[in-house]
């Protein structure tokens, strides 16, 4: 494990480089002055120029990218502009909210497509099996930004069950995890439940059987371990798109995330606010590949990548 983590840590460091470079070519690729979208056209000639230096954009791109570079590794994501204060002090009290609701949707995935994938395995063409299959399909084909809305309207506004918006209490994130937790739920019954059938049909299992193991030590034992290889890889994966879900749920539940702060600030064109907000949800998209590949060494010990 030990071996494993230093590879896939060297393996990493490149690939944060390559973040650093992409975010810092972000706000100089785009078309006009960010300077002039930032202040507007009516900008004195003073306060532009200002702006510009404050930012280093009268200086070279080398001297802009190594300065960049400096200030990203001291924890120094410039200020906004439109907050006035300290970007990463901005981010990181954001921070919480955020992990706090994609924890949330994550967990409710799990403990929907798990229960629901054994039992359908377990016993095939069962009520349970149909249920599973049809939650599959439809969690599939529903986007957040319609389901958001829907459960607002029908347990917030219509039965007052959950707040309509805002954190504070665990009643009112269950309507933002719901809403990140069933499409990824959907996902990961589909992968887990491939991946336990192509299991059960291995050598090894039918080898089990044969000494006669029962059906739950063969299906938890043997079976469930090598089958959640693919669904780490998935589930890691997904979490790209459970930040990127993020940013439209934290806007419909008015929830004070990072993801609500990136909307607040390209609404505002606040551009140091957003290349921090996008450096931020790349490295935590990266930190848990990595965090996936470890678990890789766990569930196969054989397994030296």
């Amino acid at each position: 494990m030990r071996a494993l983590f230093i590879r896939r840590l060297l393996m990493l460091l490149p690939l944060l480089f390559a973040v650093l470079t992409v975010v810092f070519s972000f706000l100089r690729i785009l078309p006009g002055d960010p300077v002039e979208a930032m202040l507007g056209e009516t900008a004195r000639q003073t306060d532009v120029q200002a702006m510009r230096t404050q930012l280093l954009l009268d200086q070279p791109l080398w001297k802009q990218y190594s300065a960049y570079l400096w200030k990203v590794v001291h924890g120094n994501f410039g200020s906004s502009w439109t907050f006035q204060m300290p970007v990463s002090k901005l981010i990181f009290s954001r921070l919480p909210a955020t992990a706090e609701m994609a924890a949330a949707g994550m967990l409710l995935a799990l403990l929907i497509a798990f229960p629901l994938t054994l039992v359908a395995v377990v016993r095939p063409n069962s009520l349970v099996d149909r249920i599973a299959t049809l939650f599959v399909v439809g969690a599939s084909a529903v986007p957040h930004f319609w389901l958001g809305p829907m459960l607002i309207l029908v347990f917030s506004i219509g039965t007052g069950w959950f707040p309509v918006s805002g954190r504070g209490s665990i009643a009112h994130l269950i309507l933002p995890a719901v809403t990140l937790g069933t499409a990824l739920a959907a996902i990961l019954m589909r992968m887990l439940r491939a991946s336990l059938l192509e299991e059960l049909g291995q050598g090894y299992i039918r080898t089990a059987r044969a000494k006669g193991s029962g059906k739950s030590r063969i299906l938890f034992h043997h079976a469930l371990r090598n089958a959640l290889i693919p669904v780490v890889t998935l589930a890691a994966l997904q979490f790209g798109s459970l930040l990127t879900g993020a940013v439209i749920t934290e806007t419909i539940f008015s929830w004070p995330g990072i993801g609500r702060l990136l909307i607040q600030a390209i609404f505002l064109r606040d551009y140091p606010l957003v290349q921090g907000c996008v450096l931020v949800f790349s490295v935590l998209y990266l930190l848990v590949n990595f965090s996936a590949d470890l678990m890789y060494g766990i569930l196969d010990p054989r397994i030296h990548m």
